[in-house]
């Protein structure tokens, strides 16, 4: 009952099916106890027609009332163990699922994160895992116990009087056969209105993203015309699927619900033709009263298990995503990087081929070529930020495919030229170089970043709160926090990718000054547009439509009268010239 494919479907893990199997052991001892209770009062109701039929004195109430309260103690007992299976333990396994997925998502190479949408694996992560937790705590455990308390009781009505018991059961196979033969439908519908929740989360994310630009650009109505519209198709969606939903459930309800009228129909059918007597059809009235209750609630939870198998999916395709991972270990005989007829294709795009090039030790390798030659590719490759497709990348004489990329970067430092920085201190966000580093070595990188000429100035210095991604900064500020870090980190390898591209002159003087320390006796692999900045290089590797087209220092490349570099250093320069005749 409990196998992998029951496992997978519901995306539980190991310690989930115990939780399962606990929770539907004490629904069936719940069940089976009330449907006790019911044998009580019938025990009762007998001796009290055998006072008004055969005239005998009234029974002693002891026994009754020790009756009653070994009930009352055992369902007591029975109801505390059932909330503490299906809700105690599941709380916890809730817990485990947000931290499993948060340590699976940690070891996904970014590729994964480039492929899928932000919002919707929020939406996973969060509204999921909460859908999740309720189909686990309301819905399995107690699901399944009533399926088997109840196949208990009806083979005990069986095995008394098969006739009154088809007449009390005959409804509740008909009815979950309706439910189950509504599986595609209900299925169906709420993958329709889980992707129109996320069109919103994203509608949402992408307005508050580019208010700025939205205001500037008087398009506030289009915008909050479309994220209208999205709201509206979500909510006649959702509307749609609860129609169909409820439509299915309540007919299953009534159909189940006419086995009462069976019951009372053949009860009195065979109490006139004198086969049974009253007490028969009040046991069976009775028991059908236990047999019901538990399904009451089981129709609506089958109908929100169909749907929750959609979130279910949606958490084993994180699960199932291929990780990277390698040796815990990372001793490389130098720093040295290598490119070895590398390959590289997002999805089906093919971006490098075949791509060779060595990046030495204690020299600055700069990466040019015209926008979507592959430059960036290439610097993530070289972190394992993305998994090559052939070829192989080697450091310090090792392939980097067998290092677990968390060892592996434990030898990188990283300056791109979109800054991400965290609303916290100016001190926490460059002490995320490293972990751990004291207050006086985190001084020391920002004094070297040329921080404290800007941090000086802020309410607080060091202490003062930056904002979300750094609102109260300047990029030239927030890019010299960036080089903090990477200073703090002292990595032996630099990797950065237009790291002055947006800044004005005297930032990136600063900016070029504090990157000087950094670079320093390092593997440095620089990505830059401007030539002017790759003019001091030590190696110059041009890249056009993912291949290696020239290489060689920058002297050497100039000296190509037709080469792809020189002409890149001819058009900046005549773009340039004129930039300042209009400003003239």
């Amino acid at each position: 009952m409990f196998g992998k494919e029951f496992q997978r479907k519901y995306a539980l893990t190991d310690q989930g099916i115990r939780n399962t199997k606990q929770g539907t052991i004490w629904t069936v001892i719940v069940n089976l106890i009330v449907m006790g209770g019911m044998g009580i009062l019938y025990l009762m109701m007998s001796k009290y027609m055998a006072v008004l039929t055969d005239g005998k004195g009234l029974p002693k109430a002891s026994a009754f009332i020790i009756l009653v309260l070994v009930f009352l103690a055992l369902s007591i007992i029975s109801h505390m163990q059932q909330y503490r299976a299906t809700y105690g333990l599941v709380y916890g396994e809730v817990k485990a699922v947000r931290i499993g997925l948060a340590e699976r998502l940690r070891k996904l190479p970014l590729g994964y994160f480039g492929k899928r949408d932000l919002a919707d694996l929020t939406e996973t992560i969060m509204g999921d895992v909460n859908r999740l937790e309720h189909v686990w705590s309301h819905c399995l455990g107690y699901l399944y116990g009533s399926y088997i308390s109840t196949a208990v009781i009806a083979f005990s009505m069986l095995m008394y009087d098969w006739r009154m018991a088809l007449a009390c059961l005959w409804g509740v196979p008909v009815a979950f056969a309706l439910l189950f033969g509504s599986r595609k439908l209900t299925k169906h519908n709420s993958e329709i209105t889980k992707a129109a929740g996320v069109q919103v989360s994203d509608g949402i994310q992408e307005t508050l993203e580019n208010i700025r630009e939205i205001r500037a650009t008087n398009q506030e109505d289009r915008f909050l015309k479309a994220l209208d519209d999205k709201i509206d198709y979500h909510e006649k969606t959702m509307l749609k699927g609860e129609l169909h939903t409820g439509i299915f459930v309540n007919a299953a309800s009534v159909i189940m619900r006419l086995g009462v009228a069976t019951t009372i129909l053949t009860g009195t059918s065979l109490i006139l033709s004198g086969q049974i007597d009253f007490m028969v059809l009040f046991m069976f009235l009775l028991a059908i009263t236990r047999v019901y209750a538990p399904f009451d609630q089981a129709l609506a939870l089958i109908a929100e298990m169909f749907m929750s198998q959609v979130s279910a999916s949606r958490l084993m395709e994180i699960y199932e995503a291929k990780t990277a991972e390698g040796a815990d270990t990372f001793k490389p005989s130098g720093h040295d990087i290598v490119f070895e007829n590398v390959g590289f294709a997002y999805d089906d795009e093919r971006v490098l081929h075949g791509v060779s090039f060595t990046a030495k030790e204690g020299e600055v390798t700069a990466l040019v070529g015209p926008s979507g030659s592959g430059k960036s590719t290439c610097a993530k490759l070289a972190a394992r930020l993305w998994d090559i497709s052939e070829g192989s990348i080697k450091v310090g004489g090792i392939d980097i495919s067998t290092i677990d990329p968390e060892v592996l970067l434990t030898d990188y430092s990283m300056v791109f030229q979109d800054v991400v920085l965290f609303d916290d201190t100016v001190m926490e966000n460059i002490r995320l170089g490293r972990h751990g580093a004291t207050d006086e070595e985190v001084l020391t990188a920002a004094a070297a970043a040329n921080c404290d000429e800007f941090v000086r100035k802020l309410p607080q210095g060091y202490a003062t709160l930056i904002g979300e991604n750094g609102a109260k900064l300047s990029g030239g500020e927030r890019q010299r926090i960036s080089i903090a870090r990477a200073l703090l980190k002292d990595a032996p390898i630099v990797l950065l990718d237009e790291a002055t591209a947006s800044l004005d002159v005297e930032n990136e003087t600063k900016v070029q000054d504090a990157l000087s320390r950094l670079l320093s006796g390092k593997t440095v692999l620089v990505i830059a547009h401007r030539m002017r900045t790759v003019e001091a290089a030590d190696k110059i590797v041009v890249l056009a439509d993912g291949r290696v087209v020239e290489e060689g220092s920058p002297d050497d490349l100039l000296a190509r009268k037709n080469g792809i570099f020189m002409r890149m250093t001819q058009l900046q320069s005549a773009s340039a010239g004129w930039s300042i005749k209009k400003g003239e």
